[in-house]
């Protein structure tokens, strides 16, 4: 069977209702945090993505018990001391770099080496970023010469707390070390630029010793060491990276109305949704709620007649981080020219999304120039395209086959998307949702 997909018809406008996966970064951080907790935490609506998969391949590695049922799964921890594994183990985070940073701060204290691999687009990937406050903990690392994996960490029995500033707007490195700091003597303290804050909300949940001062750029965190976490049970909400590519497809398509269930809609992630409503979409959150720290409400999203421009504000950047491919669509259907600033943090992603981007833009013939960080992109709301596409060789990034998809079906042409496999990292029902949407019923 071919891995790769066709597209050679644009999508009519549509009326849908439609639910997505489970949230990936909460979903990876319920596998890690039940590894700690003394006792049986459950999960429903689990994201059975390959990055899912691996953290609870990891954890199984790491001598706890896991039981998994379609979308539900079970976890039995043994306590935030209870890991219990061999010497030369090997840990696998394949294309996940959530899973590979996260791990290393729980493996502060690991007694025997422990090698880290992935795939190949996430060894090209920094580690150093995230060695380094390790480091100044007391773990030990060996990295490869491109500060990527593979990497052997070898941790510390005496885990001292840190001052760490986290400066790129990484929640990967700060969630690390919040993990690490739970099991440092002393107090650690993170002032770390706003980035998603699922790991500090579940902290919050649990009653961990983990306080954090929210400021105007940056979140003062500090956390205090640990004896024990509660189980935790977690009916995991929707995911609104994943919704954002048929958020952008409803926005392209006029006369079009989306309404998708129950996702989280954290402040931390809504960057996207800011965005777009700046350049003129009509977006409503209905049903809004919290459950467990999160905020979680139904979008509903309106087929827009005309779209504006935007100077992106860069304080936006780290909200809308993984959503900044799609984001480009709407900017080359804009009346005019958008300037989007300081995005060196997408080319740290799982392919150097900002190169890819502009490749997008490039074939589908958008105007646009790019410069350092910074990419302008000169709108054209009558954009149509009638040619042949090719979107192959970009490391399996599922967000680059995703957004090629929602490309072909907003604009046209005729697009040959090769390595579809690549949307099991994340949302393998992708495909199956967009079925959906183009279904008469």
């Amino acid at each position: 069977m071919t891995n790769k997909i066709i597209i050679n018809k644009k999508i009519d406008s549509f009326y849908k209702k439609i639910t997505v996966s489970g949230d990936k970064s909460i979903s990876i951080r319920w596998v890690l945090f039940s590894s700690l907790a003394t006792g049986k935490s459950k999960a429903q609506n689990l994201l059975m993505s390959e990055d899912v998969k691996a953290a609870l391949a990891v954890i199984k590695k790491l001598g706890i018990k896991v039981n998994v049922k379609k979308n539900f799964c079970e976890i039995i921890g043994k306590g935030i001391n209870g890991y219990n594994y061999k010497k030369n183990l090997i840990l696998d985070a394949k294309n996940s770099g959530t899973l590979g940073r996260l791990i290393l701060g729980l493996l502060i204290d690991t007694p025997y080496k422990i090698k880290l691999i992935g795939d190949k687009s996430l060894s090209k990937r920094d580690f150093k970023r995230i060695a380094i406050p390790l480091e100044k903990i007391g773990a030990k690392f060996k990295l490869n010469k491109s500060k990527g994996l593979p990497l052997t960490i070898e941790g510390t029995n005496n885990p001292k707390s840190i001052k760490y500033f986290e400066e790129k707007g990484s929640a990967q490195c700060k969630s690390s070390v919040i993990f690490a700091g739970l099991k440092c003597n002393g107090e650690t303290i993170i002032k770390a630029k706003k980035s998603r804050n699922h790991t500090e909300l579940l902290c919050k949940y649990l009653d961990l010793p983990v306080k954090v001062k929210e400021e105007k750029i940056f979140d003062l965190i500090k956390i205090k060491k640990i004896k024990k976490i509660k189980p935790l049970n977690y009916k995991i909400p929707s995911d609104i990276s994943s919704s954002a590519f048929f958020i952008v497809l409803a926005a392209l398509n006029e006369n079009s109305k989306l309404i998708i269930k129950n996702v989280n809609i954290n402040p931390s992630r809504v960057g996207i949704i800011t965005i777009l409503k700046m350049m003129g979409i009509k977006i409503i959150f209905n049903n809004i709620k919290f459950y467990k720290g999160e905020k979680l409400a139904d979008i509903e999203i309106f087929g827009a007649k005309k779209i504006k421009p935007i100077n992106c504000p860069p304080k936006l950047n780290s909200g809308a981080i993984d959503e900044f491919l799609v984001i480009f669509l709407v900017a080359a259907k804009a009346n005019g020219v958008s300037i989007f600033k300081n995005l060196g943090e997408l080319n740290q992603k799982e392919s150097p999304r900002l190169k890819w981007g502009s490749k997008i833009l490039s074939l589908m013939g958008v105007k646009h120039y790019v410069k350092d960080d910074t990419i302008e992109i000169h709108g054209n709301p009558n954009l149509k395209i009638k040619k042949k596409i090719v979107i192959k060789n970009y490391l399996k990034d599922h967000r680059v086959f995703m957004t090629s998809v929602i490309a072909a079906l907003s604009f046209g042409g005729t697009w040959s998307i090769h390595d579809k496999d690549s949307i099991k990292t994340s949302f393998p029902t992708f495909l199956n949702i967009i079925n959906i949407i183009k279904s008469e019923k």
